[in-house]
């Protein structure tokens, strides 16, 4: 897809275009699709219905905005040690393609468009904003810290739920800070399987993750926090009186994970980055079903 669209470029434009693309990781969106479902999770919660398009069409170009800028704040903080890791090593600052000050001023110039965008909320929203941007800002240098990076991803990717809350019904009930936690486990949980992708190496560079703490018992608190994840969504559902689609989104979520399960019991590099994707469905089908479910009350 992109290589065709590159195509309507003048040639001496398609490099560094493609370049700047990968930087902000428009080339693969799964992570972006993550950051979706849970946005759009909480703008149904919070609408009980279909929610009002002005705050809908907001939300969802800010997800791929701040998923941008955050890949590219993340790759200039990686820079020396994505060299080092074979799945990283030709990002385009590692190959030196792209110069660490341009990635900056991409995450800024993101950062600004980003906030342009939260301006056509309301106040809260706007104040609520700062610690999204905090959070982004954060995350990528927490791994050289901290062995729970994940669970700061878990706090960026989820800060759009508040938000979300603020900006349709302009206050933050309990329900809403329910599904944040719950989506701060779920992307503790998935971004362990990513990270099982790249343990090897990253004990190599001495990076810090989930999956090197949780050591041999990573399957085991994976499914933990599957569990925990899926408790939460139940709760939910339970507190908001969702109808039956809704749990039949639960249920599909359920067997997703144990297909994922499955997928990371070799912990080899391949499965577990597939179990990584995999999780785009678990987010789709819970928020099908909480769309169908809110549909028909």
């Amino acid at each position: 897809m992109l290589g065709w669209l590159l195509k309507c470029l003048p040639e001496r434009w398609r490099a560094p275009t493609y370049d700047m693309l990968v930087l902000t990781r428009m080339d693969r969106p799964v992570g972006a699709l993550l950051l979706l479902w849970a946005c759009w999770w909480a703008l149904w919660l919070a609408a009980m219905d279909f929610p009002p398009w002005k705050p809908w069409l907001i939300f969802t170009l800010g997800v791929f905005v701040m998923r941008s800028a955050g890949c590219a704040i993340n790759d200039y903080a990686d820079r020396k040690l994505d060299a080092q890791v074979q799945r990283t090593r030709e990002r385009p600052i590692a190959a030196g393609r792209i110069t660490p000050k341009r990635a900056l001023t991409v995450f800024f110039v993101l950062l600004l468009v980003a906030f342009g965008l939260v301006l056509l909320t309301n106040p809260l929203t706007i104040k609520l904003s700062f610690g999204g941007a905090a959070l982004a800002a954060i995350y990528p240098f927490t791994k050289r810290y901290t062995h729970l990076p994940q669970v700061v991803l878990g706090a960026a990717f989820g800060w759009s739920i508040p938000m979300a809350f603020a900006a349709v019904a302009n206050h933050v009930p309990p329900l809403a800070w329910l599904l944040f936690l719950a989506n701060v486990v779920w992307s503790t949980m998935y971004d362990t399987e990513y990270a099982m992708v790249d343990r090897e190496d990253d004990l190599k560079v001495g990076a810090k993750s989930t999956a090197i703490l949780f050591g041999e018992l990573d399957r085991v608190i994976v499914a933990i926090l599957m569990a925990t994840f899926l408790l939460a969504m139940v709760m939910v559902g339970h507190r908001a009186q969702l109808a039956w689609p809704y749990w039949l989104g639960v249920v599909a979520a359920s067997g997703l994970m144990v297909w994922q399960q499955w997928l990371i019991r070799g912990r080899e590099r391949i499965p577990c980055l597939n179990a990584f994707r995999n999780n785009n469905w678990v987010g789709f089908a819970l928020w099908m079903g909480l769309a169908v479910a809110l549909a028909i009350r």
